[in-house]
């Protein structure tokens, strides 16, 4: 089966630019990663013809030899391209690693095999309340350690890891490859540039073990949904005595029986009697920090009006400042009326004048108008 030229593979014109073909082949690696399509059997193939077509035109005299003879250039003893073997995709390490490596819990690895751990994420909810004042918490999660036993080498104690014979410590190996020199990850040591003879019992070699732990973490006030807290180190133990990762912790706010948050504002609504709406009045309204507030009510407001209470809202993130609280007002209808409540109501309804209900008054007025309208242009068609 042919092979497909390269440069149709990744998608870039013939004279596309270093920059142009290291950006295809980025795109392309982040769909097709086999990390990110479990179960797709065919995933791995397309990925590693993506790796090759990048491998050889990223290097100018690879590529000239491609422009020049094509597949050819590179099928002299090795059959089919590659000469690659079974290592071929360590090759391309360190720009998966730029591509794979931070947010979504990959692992860097030094020239001596030190690999970084991985990031890890915690889903914590807190309520409105603690959002608002801030709070000291817990965290419990099981995670890699250091191996105590070994310091992280990995090597059993009293012995110590020894430098790679394939590769003389240096992780990587050459090989000729017709008229090119090629390099591959060491299939010895696997990058490490070193090889552990006696592997420490507690880890099996491994360099890290496995146990929970209760870290302490501070909510600062005035934090949102969604908010984002890393905690530096805290992740998973790296490998050889590589670097920790990170811990992520991911907040979410539960909902709040009475407020719902609009950035720094808080809005409520409350229910008044018609009475207090049409006379005037005060209630007295719960604020985020426990308290009450009187709210003042106009005579003759109408349901849906909103009262501004400045600086009763929540705190604004590492500032002094605070948002505001909405509270609106809803004129609850009576219900249940007894005999004389009726007779009372339908008394105030008779001795009611235009003027006690302005906006029903104008609105059907609008209505008639707008009938008398449609009425007129009918009789003189």
């Amino acid at each position: 089966m042919s092979k497909r030229d390269y440069y149709e593979l990744l998608g870039v014109a013939r004279t596309c630019t270093e920059v142009e073909l290291k950006t295809a082949f980025r795109k392309l690696a982040m769909v097709h990663h086999p990390d990110r399509n479990p179960g797709d059997k065919d995933c791995e193939s397309r990925f590693k013809e993506f790796n090759e077509a990048y491998e050889i035109l990223k290097d100018p005299d690879k590529r000239a030899a491609y422009d020049r003879f094509g597949h050819a250039a590179f099928e002299q003893g090795a059959g089919g391209g590659a000469g690659f073997g079974a290592d071929f995709g360590s090759t391309f390490s360190d720009i998966f690693e730029g591509i794979f490596g931070m947010g979504g819990g990959g692992r860097g690895r030094s020239a001596s095999g030190r690999e970084r751990g991985a990031d890890l994420r915690y889903n914590m909810e807190i309520t409105l309340e603690e959002a608002y004042a801030g709070k000291a918490a817990s965290v419990r999660l099981p995670t890699s350690v250091t191996c105590e036993a070994c310091s992280g080498s990995g090597a059993k104690a009293g012995t110590k890891p020894k430098v790679c014979t394939t590769c003389n410590g240096q992780g990587r190996v050459r090989h000729a490859q017709g008229f090119f020199t090629l390099e591959r990850t060491c299939p010895a040591c696997q990058g490490r540039g070193q090889v552990i003879e006696h592997a420490c019992p507690s880890c099996s070699g491994a360099g890290r073990t496995t146990r929970e732990r209760t870290l302490s973490v501070n909510i600062p006030a005035g934090v949102e949904d969604g908010t984002r807290i890393r905690l530096a180190g805290e992740g998973e133990a790296g490998t050889r005595g590589g670097p920790a990762g990170d811990l992520y912790i991911f907040l979410s706010l539960t909902p709040h029986p009475f407020f719902q948050r609009d950035g720094a504002d808080l809005h409520c609504r409350v229910p008044v009697s018609m009475v207090c709406a049409a006379l005037g009045g005060d209630f007295e309204a719960p604020t985020i920090d426990g308290g009450r507030t009187k709210v003042k009510v106009p005579e003759g407001s109408q349901s849906g009006r909103r009262f501004r209470l400045q600086g009763k809202g929540m705190p604004v993130l590492r500032s002094k400042q605070a948002g505001d609280m909405y509270v609106q007002v809803v004129v609850e209808t009576p219900q249940n009326l007894t005999k004389k409540q009726r007779e009372l109501l339908t008394e105030f309804e008779r001795l009611s004048s235009k003027d006690t209900q302005p906006e029903a008054t104008g609105f059907f007025g609008r209505v008639k108008e707008f009938l008398d309208g449609i009425a007129g242009r009918a009789g003189s068609a």
